[in-house]
C-alpha cells in the first residue's frame, strides 16, 4: 500500500503564527494530503519566534476535517501527565478523532530541560516516559471524562534517534515509530522488521522521491522543510500535491 503523505513544519518564524498555520493545514487537505503535523519546542537554538504546537493544533483542528493532526514529538517528561491527558482529549474531540500523540524523552542540545530545572538524566526521561503512556491510558481509558473519540485510545508514535535499540522496543507496545536521523533506506527497513507492524514515520525534504522509502517500509512520508520554514516554499510543497 502506497504510505500516507503528510506537511511537517516547525511552528517557528513565518509560521508561528497559529492563524498561519491553519490555512496552511486547510490548503493541505484540500491538496489531497493526509496530514499535517507540526514540531514541539519551547526553545530552539536561533530561533527567536517560536508558537505553541498544542494551541495551533486547535486552530487547526477548527480549519480541517479530514487530515491527520499532530505534534512530533512531545517529550512527555517535561510535561504535567494530567494536563496532557486534558489536552490530548480536548483535541481528539475537537478534530473528531484525527489525533496523534508522538512522544519521546526530548533532547537538551537547545536547554529545553536544563533551563528550566527539568530532568537532564535520559534514563530517568526514559522511564518517566514509560510511567506518563501507561498513566494517559488510564486517564483515557475513563478515569477523566469525557473519554477521546478514537476508540480503544489515541494512537501513539515513540520517537527513536537512530541506532538506538531501547526507543524502537517502547514503540512495538504502542502503535508507531518515528525514527529520526536515519541514515538511508536499508537503515528503515531493517526497522520496519524489528517492529514487526504498526505506522513507520520519515520525514525528508520536499524533492525526495519517497519511493525507495515505501518500499522499506515506511506508512507515513512527511515532507519537512527544517528549522526555518517559509511559507512560500511550505505552500508550493503543498499544491505540487502529496504525490508530486
Amino acid at each position: 500500500m502506497p504510505a500516507r503523505r503528510a506537511i511537517f513544519v516547525a511552528p517557528f518564524g513565518e509560521l508561528s503564527e497559529a492563524r498561519v498555520l491553519a490555512r496552511l493545514a486547510a490548503e493541505t487537505e484540500a491538496a489531497g494530503w493526509d496530514g499535517f503535523f507540526l514540531w514541539d519546542h519551547i526553545v530552539y537554538t536561533g530561533v527567536e519566534r517560536l508558537a505553541d504546537p498544542w494551541i495551533a493544533m486547535a486552530a487547526i483542528a477548527t480549519a480541517t476535517e479530514r487530515v491527520r493532526i499532530g505534534a512530533l514529538v512531545t517529550p512527555t517528561p517535561r510535561r504535567r501527565v494530567a494536563k496532557l491527558a486534558r489536552e490530548t482529549v480536548t483535541l481528539d474531540r475537537l478534530s473528531g478523532g484525527r489525533l496523534v500523540l508522538g512522544v519521546g524523552i526530548g533532547g537538551d542540545d537547545h536547554g529545553e530541560f536544563a533551563d528550566f530545572g527539568e530532568e537532564t538524566d535520559p534514563r530517568k526521561r526514559a522511564r518517566t516516559l514509560d510511567a506518563d503512556l501507561d498513566r494517559l491510558v488510564a486517564l483515557w481509558g475513563g478515569e477523566f471524562e469525557p473519554v477521546p473519540v478514537q476508540q480503544p485510545r489515541i494512537p501513539v508514535w515513540v520517537a527513536a534517534r537512530w541506532p538506538k535499540r531501547r526507543p524502537v522496543r517502547r514503540a512495538a507496545r504502542w502503535d508507531g515509530l518515528f525514527p529520526i536521523e536515519l541514515p538511508g533506506t536499508e537503515a528503515l527497513a531493517e526497522l520496519a522488521a524489528e517492529l514487526g507492524g504498526g505506522d513507520l514515520v520519515v520525514t525528508n525534504p520536499a524533492d525526495v522521491d519517497y519511493r525507495p522509502w515505501e518500499a522499506a517500509g515506511a506508512t507515513w512520508c512527511l515532507t519537512g522543510f527544517g528549522k526555518d520554514p517559509r511559507e512560500g516554499e511550505v505552500r508550493a510543497a503543498i499544491e505540487a500535491g502529496p504525490r508530486a
